[in-house]
């Protein structure tokens, strides 16, 4: 049942953050990686959010492990962060991961804030 719930969940997340990966970098015009930051960001939130709350371990399968672990993406995070490098952005380079990691610690902090209300 666990993996049903997880990969519900994470098929779920996967296709939310592809779609508004897909809005997000049509509508700006920029090689820095606004969508993968707006979606990691928000993700370290919500998973703040879900952390806190008081919630059954199915439902904490279905969004902590399989929405969310899906929704956010180290691995492009890690990519694009490495691709600014690579094309000489070194100044953007170092805003987008000093940044993504600062704000989502914060952002997870803000979340745990959150569920506490």
């Amino acid at each position: 049942m666990n993996y049903l719930l997880i990969g519900t969940g994470g098929i779920l997340g996967s296709i939310v953050r592809y779609g508004i990966g897909k809005v997000i970098s049509t509508h700006l015009n920029t090689r820095f990686p606004f969508g993968t930051f707006i979606i990691n960001i928000t993700g370290a939130i919500m998973l703040g959010i879900l952390t806190s709350a008081q919630i059954n371990t199915n439902i904490y399968s279905f969004l902590g492990d399989g929405f969310l672990g899906a929704y956010t993406t180290f691995s492009t995070f890690m990519y694009e962060g490495f691709n600014l490098f690579k094309n000489n952005e070194r100044l953007n380079a170092f805003v987008y991961i000093l940044s993504s990691i600062i704000i989502g610690i914060i952002g997870f902090l803000i979340g745990i804030k959150i569920g506490f209300l």
